[in-house]
Parts: structure tokens; sequence; C-alpha cells
């Protein structure tokens, strides 16, 4: 097998893997209420960013802190499907798994209201 049919295989994989992906990314926004309440208060926080003409510095912080909350949701979501597949029946150690990436979810949730309030206030303030 030659370089150019690995380097086509190889591309074949890869456009697979992001299809795989991209499907992934559209059952979490189709059928997980969270992640839609996310989605949505990811686009009111970018828009409230964009009408106050915050900073550069601000929209880095802002778009990592949405990245990484809507990154957390997906991955709470896998936790939480992987552990139905695991455990079928109600097992304290499989409500405790589930509890536990709810909880990461939470407290990132609280970290990004108060990066949010941080980064807000003062151009609201500053309109009045």
């Amino acid at each position: 097998m030659g370089l150019e049919d690995r380097n086509r295989r190889g591309g074949r994989r890869l456009l697979r893997s992001f299809r795989f992906a991209f499907e992934g990314l559209l059952h979490v926004v189709k059928n997980e209420q969270n992640m839609q309440i996310h989605l949505v208060a990811g686009v009111v926080v970018l828009t409230l960013g964009f009408l106050l003409n915050i900073p550069l510095a601000h929209w880095l912080i802002l778009l990592l802190v949405v990245g990484g909350m809507l990154t957390l949701e997906i991955m709470n979501t896998a936790i939480e499907r992987t552990v139905d597949l695991v455990s079928e029946d109600y097992h304290p150690l499989a409500k405790r798994a589930k509890d536990v990436a709810a909880a990461a979810v939470f407290v990132f949730c609280l970290f990004a209201i108060g990066i949010g309030l941080l980064i807000f206030i003062p151009p609201m303030v500053a309109l009045f």
C-alpha cells in the first residue's frame, strides 16, 4: 500500500470522525433540554457582549466560558448515557456518578455567572 492510499484512507477516517462528532452535537442540541438552555444563554451573552461593545480580552474570556459550558454539558450527557447503558436498574453508585457529573456543570455555571457579572455590570452601569 502506497503513501497516497494511506493518506486517502486517513483523510476518510478523519472526515468520518468529524461526521460522528457533528451527529453527537446535533443529538445533544435536539434532545437535551439543559443544552438548549445553555445555548440560549450563550447566544444572549454573546449578543449582550456585542451590544455593549466589550473589549477583546472580555470577548476571549466570554468565548472560553460559553464554550466550556457547552462542552461540559456535552460531557455530562455522555456520562449520563454511559451510566444508563451500564446500569439498567437503580444503583446508588450510578446515581452518584450522574449527580457528580451534574455538579461539575453546576459549579462551572456558578463561575460563569460570576464572570458574566464582572464583565457586564461595569458597561451596563456606564450606560446609566
